[in-house]
């Protein structure tokens, strides 16, 4: 069995791959794309095995000089960005279930006070944001009107909320997640999360779960929920020059 789904592999490798490849070895591959967008004109992703691939437009390679370089290592291009300016966005951890963990999890039944959200539950989740930070709000992403909502409950109270939607295109449903804070530490997250990652699988969607490198409680939650991560993934920044 492999690893990950066909679905979670083809995607990475379509959005990686297609293109014309300017060098790979065992460990760094380059591929130049001009269909990539503005603003994803550059991307790295590092697989969790070790390898490497990087995407780029043509103008970009041309600009920090790729097409003269004969030997590339991640370490090469790294640089080539740096010199002319160019700065990836801070990397996302990517987690996905595996076929073994997504079978365990399809056979599962969560205890405990959770359900799916619907517009009915606008003036709870309302209490639920309000209860909030503003940054945690802004971290998580957890919508009341995106395709997915579920929440587990304290005594009738909305205490956890995660909610996903349809992601790049894909069969892939990205997911958010927001507890209170007094609530953390006590399952809550991790039930939901499970909960509506079984719901995706059940309508045919891969649940991907991504948090910034530097957000242990995320990356902890992920592999608490029964992720694992499959890698790395960095984009252009917003600030860099065009």
């Amino acid at each position: 069995m492999p690893l990950f789904s066909q679905t979670i592999t083809d995607f990475w490798q379509k959005s990686f791959l297609n293109g014309d490849v300017l060098y790979s070895d065992e460990i760094f591959t380059v591929v130049i794309n001009p269909e990539l967008s503005a603003d994803r004109r550059v991307m790295v992703l590092e697989i969790s095995d070790g390898r490497v691939m990087a995407v780029l437009t043509p103008a970009l390679a041309e600009e920090i000089g790729l097409y003269q370089q004969q030997e590339l290592s991640e370490h090469t291009f790294r640089e080539r960005l740096n010199e002319a300016g160019v700065t990836l966005h801070g990397a996302d951890y990517l987690f996905y279930f595996t076929e073994a963990d997504k079978n365990i999890l399809l056979q599962e039944n969560l205890e405990g006070d959770l359900r799916r959200l619907t517009e009915q539950d606008d003036v709870v989740f309302s209490e639920f944001q309000s209860s909030a930070s503003e940054q945690d709000l802004d971290d998580a992403y957890v919508e009341l009107d995106h395709w997915a909502v579920f929440g587990s409950f304290d005594q009738n109270r909305l205490v956890s909320a995660t909610s996903m939607y349809p992601w790049e295109n894909a069969q892939i449903a990205d997911l958010g997640v927001l507890t209170l804070t007094p609530f953390r530490g006590k399952g809550h997250a991790r039930k939901v999360v499970r909960s509506i990652s079984k719901y995706a699988c059940d309508q045919g969607y891969e649940p991907q779960y991504r948090c910034q490198l530097d957000n242990q409680a995320s990356t902890l939650l992920a592999k608490a929920a029964g992720l694992t991560l499959f890698g790395k993934w960095e984009v252009i920044s917003p600030d860099s020059p065009d």
